[in-house]
């Protein structure tokens, strides 16, 4: 038996014919599997009894022309329709396929040119449209494929497949070749200069539609074979039926009963007769994909929506959890079972057609670079890098160092050299370290804000996750992955566990992350720039405190970081009085609307400005740059062993290859600043300069050589250092701790005489022995 489809339309398009059963034979039936019959008037032995109570209305006059140009055919039970089209009748599906054809043969581009039908012939098995060019050819079709895209787009790429034939014969003839050349399948890709659609807009309206979303992937399935075409087989009289299945994770409608109409004497095929002939189906592969809003696209507060992607043929394994996508697909609906097949349940799902990475057109292109060419560019960038803090200039150009970053490298043998500028940012609490990192998490291109407590090894790095539906295994990507070419900044550093510390060794150098787990082995990019911010052990940075004691974080991770700042809350009354001027300017503007929205177009700026130069420029090192950068270097490390010979100690900042390699990148960056493809000697020295101030400060010190002190402070610390030259002679040596005690009995306090020590001992009056347990007075 064939089954057809009548619809009806206007007023009774609710009381829709879904199937009619006609004889197999009928002669007005298609032959070989056609799946489309139009009837313009049924006849009454083929009316049902729908149809009967609206027999009085017809006579009525009142169902005039309810049977023209709604013409609904078998194989639309395939595919998910939505909420129907109300102009259904304005194009039929053979008018549809001769103008998916015209539009390929015959559209001309801006040069005069075909560029589908070149395009068809160079990439035989795929083809991308832009929807601007269907709608400039016809709206109609372009308005149909966004509205019922399940429907059409089989169509368009059935159209491909047939022009590219007809394309390939005329070559063949031409060239006097006698086999007709054999022509596959031809994937369309669509599309779209339309502004994307945020996930959360999304609604019942765009079911069964076009959309076009962006997100970062997070996630990846293993690839699978999808069924296009299904071979049943009857069980009982050995009769083939091909079933479609319908596009993305949707299966196929397969009958209850067989086709085959049993002879005199034979017995009839029982229900649900069909095995499935898996050799003579039609396949191809298939991925999900886990697509999540960009970060900085979700409101403070809520949860990132997720959607699922699956995408199939050509875009199979070409995107790995990190990547950002602008998508183009069909929102609908596809039913899944939950474990053990208790609970049925619907998920959205996004067909993918068409993605591409969000390239950066800069318009301002003109202004950057007369931007760039201002003697001033640099300091103007800095001041721009958050106005709302006072002071802290140098920790603002080690930011800016960071949002622009250095050059990626990749040597002859494979081997790549990050660009990437890490900073850590360690002191006092209330010293805006914090809002550092939240200017930066707004401002860098891509970023991710993570607190350090709430942050595990996986949830940095990737992790292995079982689907509750499929008990497979597929990656999710952690921080460090979804800022791939962005900043990472990380809170509460030295809160982490040292386990969860350790886990983002390999990322932050080689800007990878390895993963062997569940028997999944892979290697995921995470290339980004690491901002962290630490407290010392104690709370506060102590001035008395050594730095390894300050510091108390492994060589390791600290030898990773480019700059390294040791940010105080220094109590001067001049000082704290223009802090708290700035901070009451600061209040009172962000009342005005025009102030904030100064602030918020200079940060936009900022963000474009550090995109083109990021995008265009690659700056190297210049031979005189070079040179007195290798000197500077070997300069450096002579000062830090004589250091470590003094004081009997190691550092416990490690001045290495990698500090040198540092500062290169600080000095690319700083060149990029001025999109100046060479690095000279001048951008090395102010490279050098921040690394002075900044790590090299922090590794030669665990003493504040200018002790904030009050009056009283400083004349109990004058006595303390009297009572100790009277007790100790020139040349004297004694036990720190015999003498600490001596002195407290003679009611000094001991912390006094801790301070007074370390105050000569910075002075070189006195000289530390035997691992700061002996004392000698110097001349």
């Amino acid at each position: 038996m064939g089954r057809v489809g009548i619809g009806l339309k206007g007023p009774l398009q609710a009381h829709r014919i879904r199937h009619l059963t006609l004889p197999a034979n009928n002669p007005y039936l298609p032959a070989k599997n056609a799946h489309s019959l139009k009837i313009s008037k049924p006849s009454p032995q083929h009316q049902c009894s729908l149809v009967r109570p609206l027999l009085c209305e017809r006579e009525r006059g009142e169902m005039s022309g309810w049977d023209e140009g709604a013409v609904f055919y078998s194989d639309q039970a395939q595919f998910p329709r939505g909420g129907g089209d109300p102009d259904q009748g304005s194009i039929t599906r053979h008018t549809a396929l001769r103008k998916f054809k015209e539009f390929l043969r015959g559209f001309h581009g801006q040069k005069g040119d075909f560029p589908y039908r070149e395009s068809l012939v160079h990439n035989p098995d795929h083809l991308t449209v832009a929807m601007e060019d269907l709608d400039d050819f016809d709206t109609v079709l372009s308005d149909k494929i966004r509205k019922l895209p399940a429907d059409y787009l089989p169509l368009f790429e059935a159209a491909a497949a047939e022009v590219l034939a007809s394309l390939r014969l005329k070559v063949a003839t031409e060239g006097g070749e006698m086999e007709e050349p054999a022509v596959g399948e031809v994937q369309i890709f669509l599309s779209s200069k339309e502004s994307s659609t945020s996930m959360r807009s999304i609604g019942s309206e765009s079911m069964s539609r076009l959309v076009k979303i962006a997100g970062i992937t997070i996630a990846a399935s293993r690839v699978k074979a999808k069924a296009t075409y299904v071979t049943l087989m009857c069980k009982n009289c050995k009769t083939l039926k091909t079933v479609p299945c319908r596009p993305g994770l949707g299966g196929a409608i397969v009958p209850r009963s067989c086709d085959h109409v049993p002879q005199a004497g034979e017995e009839p095929c029982p229900l649900d007769p069909w095995i499935v002939a898996p050799d003579k189906s039609k396949y191809v592969d298939l991925q999900t994909l886990k697509l999540q809003e960009n970060p900085e696209d979700v409101p403070t507060g809520e949860l990132p929506r997720n959607m699922l992607l699956s995408v199939d043929r050509h875009h199979v394994q070409t995107i790995a959890p990190g990547t950002r996508l602008t998508v183009i697909g069909i929102y609908s609906v596809f039913q899944s079972s939950a474990v053990r097949g208790v609970l049925e349940l619907n998920k959205l799902i996004l067909e993918w057609l068409d993605w591409n990475k969000p390239v950066e057109q800069i318009l301002m292109e003109l202004e950057f670079k007369e931007f760039a060419q201002r003697p001033d560019a640099y300091a103007k960038l800095c001041s721009l890098i958050a106005p709302s803090i006072y002071g802290h200039v140098d920790v603002k150009k080690a930011l800016a160092c960071l949002l622009f970053g250095g050059s990626r490298k990749r040597l002859p043998d494979g081997v790549r050299l990050r660009g990437d500028v890490h900073v850590l940012l360690l002191g006092d609490p209330s010293t805006a370290k914090s809002q550092f990192l939240k200017f930066v998490e707004k401002t860098a291109p891509v970023a991710v804000y993570t607190s350090g407590k709430g942050s595990s090894a996986a949830g940095l790095t990737a992790s292995v996750i079982r689907d509750s539906s499929s008990r497979e295994f597929y990656l999710e990507g952690g921080a460090m992955v979804l800022a791939d070419g962005g900043v990472v900044c990380i809170d509460e550093f030295d809160k982490m566990r040292p386990e969860d510390r350790v886990a983002i060794h390999e990322a932050m150098e080689q800007q990878t992350i390895s993963i062997a787990k569940a028997g999944i082995t892979t290697v995921l990019n995470s290339r980004t720039s690491v901002l962290a911010a630490a407290n010392p052990p104690s709370g506060r940075y102590d001035d008395l405190k050594s730095t390894q004691d300050n510091i108390d974080l492994q060589t390791t991770i600290l030898s990773r970081f480019d700059l390294i700042f040791i940010v105080k809350d220094v109590r001067m009354y001049e000082q704290d009085k223009k802090i708290a001027s700035h901070i009451i300017k600061v209040h009172a503007s962000g009342a005005t609307t025009t102030k904030s929205t100064d602030v918020a177009e200079g940060e936009n700026w900022l963000k474009r400005y550090i995109e083109y130069c990021r995008v265009t420029c690659e700056p190297r090192l210049s031979e005189k740059a070079a040179e007195f950068l290798q000197h500077k270097y070997v300069e450096i490390r002579q000062r830090m062993r004589q250091q470590a010979h003094d004081t009997g100690k190691p550092s416990a900042i490690p001045i290495t290859v990698r500090q040198f390699e540092a500062i290169i990148r600080l000095s690319e960056s700083l060149a990029k600043m001025r999109l100046a493809s060479v690095a000279t000697e001048e951008h090395v020295k102010e490279a050098f300069r921040l690394f002075e101030v900044s790590t090299m400060d922090a590794a030669r010190s665990g003493i504040n050589e200018h002790l904030n002190l009050s009056p009283e402070m400083a004349n109990e610390i004058k006595q303390a250092e009297t009572q100790i030259k009277r007790r100790m002679g020139i040349g004297t040596r004694i036990s720190e701790r015999r003498l600490i005690d001596d002195l407290t009995r003679m009611g000094l306090n001991e912390s006094i005489v801790r301070r007074a020590l370390l105050i000569m001992h910075q002075r070189e009056e006195v000289e530390y022995k035997r691992e700061h347990r002996v004392i000698v007075r110097k001349a």
